[in-house]
């Protein structure tokens, strides 16, 4: 929020904010890794989406991507060109105010002088205790040969010079000489086919983001790569808002009528979504209402159907949302993947992100009966997403910006979101706290613990198969602005799941 006092826009806020989310915490995102960033610039009108989303090497071998997880020593097959470092420097070239040096002087001082450990972050490190503590590149986080506790100091000289030198040279500094030396040699120590010339010739792309008008809203969202925005327009195109305000929020016939929803979603992300380079379907067709209708018809208020069942043919990552006073919104994610990437740690103190892992795995594949799925591992190839940025515009103004991370479950958990916010008034806060379910590609239905025992009984009658034990939804992020009566009251929310913050100025 520094960035804005000093007269800085979202563009700004947003750059400086997810550089240091990288620092402070490492095991979901950093300059390691890459992202997507929905832009609303309020002078001009207009949505920009700029996918930055990491890149699959010219000597990727299909053979590699068999077994998953892949063993130790070939964790780098999985590590696909970062592209966070190129997707900043895009969005300051074309919207930025401040100097580029002052935005990322902020993620280098925090990393130099050091930052609290997080709850979130100390987590992370349980969870890969063997690897951390054998990882002298992070003995920062081990001091004494045991981990860190939460609140401790942590301090990352080496991600600090590196980030120095970023803001002093910009992104060339990142994609040729010593920092993409370091890269390559890191990631081919863990067996990647990466190259020099896949580094340098890394490429931010600008996409026409998803759109639709839906009860009086505007929505824009993710394209492909991107499955999220198809699986959030799949939701608003198959129901209105008066058939989901019947059914009651949170109540079985709602849960189960979204979950058979979600459901048809993943089965067309399975089927359909990769890099746009080689698809052949029109996401907006996937989406389209008739198409939606006619599946609709097919949803069964007493039964269920897992997502590798439904007719397709009918006639675990940070995330941050920033608004300005011009009006000018930045709703952009970025992520590693899964924790602390690829868990391989360059000399210039960040991980390498995992993001190949995404590429749809043979498991997957035979479950949905696919011989070539639309994402499957090739060169230059960007693998699909989750990853849901989206801003709702009402009379022409932004009304709510929201994303998240945590994998698939981040469209599953934006859509949830979005659907509480627009159809049933609940606060972003309380959006955003309530308990979720997911729908595993697998089949069954994960559900929050503490939901009431009479709607897991009333969704359990209609065929759920329901699990209160797995559940790990997506941390969701977002805003709402409010203009009543002349004025803009502003209401930002992060998720309590993963000891996020919403601020306002």
């Amino acid at each position: 929020m520094d960035v804005l006092g000093k007269g800085g826009n979202a563009v700004d806020g947003a750059i400086a904010g997810l550089l240091a989310i990288g620092v402070s915490q490492p095991v979901s995102s950093g300059i390691g890794g890459g992202g997507f960033a929905l832009v609303w610039n309020a002078k001009e009108r207009k949505a920009t989406v700029l996918d930055f989303r990491e890149t699959a090497p010219s000597g990727l071998n299909p053979a590699d991507y068999v077994t998953r997880p892949p063993p130790e020593n070939k964790r780098g097959v999985m590590v696909g060109v970062p592209g966070e470092v190129a997707g900043i420097a895009e969005m300051h070239a074309r919207w930025g105010k401040l100097a580029f040096t002052d935005l990322v002087r902020g993620a280098a001082d925090l990393a130099d002088k050091g930052f609290p450990l997080s709850a979130h972050l100390a987590r992370g490190l349980k969870w890969t205790e063997k690897w951390v503590l054998s990882t002298p590149r992070y003995s920062f986080f081990h001091p004494a040969g045991k981990l860190a506790s939460p609140g401790d100091q942590i301090r990352n000289p080496a991600l600090a010079a590196t980030l120095r030198r970023i803001g002093a040279e910009g992104k060339d500094a990142f994609y040729q000489g010593k920092i993409a030396a370091d890269v390559l040699a890191t990631a081919r120590a863990g067996g990647s086919r990466m190259s020099a010339a896949d580094i340098e010739s890394y490429k931010v792309i600008e996409r026409e983001p998803l759109t639709t008008t839906w009860e009086g809203n505007r929505i824009y969202t993710m394209p492909p790569p991107s499955s999220g925005g198809l699986m959030l327009l799949e939701a608003l195109h198959m129901h209105s808002k008066a058939e989901l305000s019947a059914l009651g929020y949170g109540t079985g016939a709602y849960v189960h009528l979204l979950a058979e929803t979600l459901r048809g979603a993943i089965a067309d992300r399975v089927h359909y979504i990769g890099d746009p380079s080689s698809m052949t379907m029109d996401p907006m067709k996937l989406a389209a209402p008739a198409r939606m209708k006619a599946r609709r018809a097919r949803i069964s208020m007493d039964s269920t159907m897992p997502p590798a069942g439904f007719p397709i043919t009918e006639a675990g990552t940070s995330h941050l949302v920033v608004i300005d006073a011009e009006g000018n919104v930045v709703s952009a994610t970025s992520t590693v993947n899964n924790p602390f990437g690829a868990q391989l740690v360059t000399e210039g103190g960040f991980v390498l992100n995992d993001e190949l892992n995404d590429f749809t795995s043979e498991k997957i594949a035979k479950l949905f009966n696919l011989k070539t799925p639309a994402s499957t591992p090739r060169a230059g190839a960007r693998p699909v997403s989750s990853m849901t940025p989206t801003l709702v515009l009402r009379d022409d103004q932004p009304v709510l910006a929201l994303g998240g991370s945590g994998g698939m479950r981040i469209a599953t958990g934006t859509t949830q979101i979005t659907l509480a916010n627009l159809v049933f008034g609940r606060a972003i806060d309380e959006a955003i706290a309530d308990w979720r379910v997911e729908t595993p590609a697998m089949g069954g239905l994960w559900i929050d613990p503490s939901v009431p025992p009479d709607v897991v009984q009333d969704l359990e009658k209609r065929g759920e198969k329901v699990d209160t034990s797995k559940l790990n939804v997506s941390a969701i992020q977002g805003l709402t602005v409010d203009y009543t009566n002349g004025g803009r009251v502003i209401r930002a929310a992060a998720d309590p799941r993963k000891g996020g913050t919403g601020a306002v100025e």
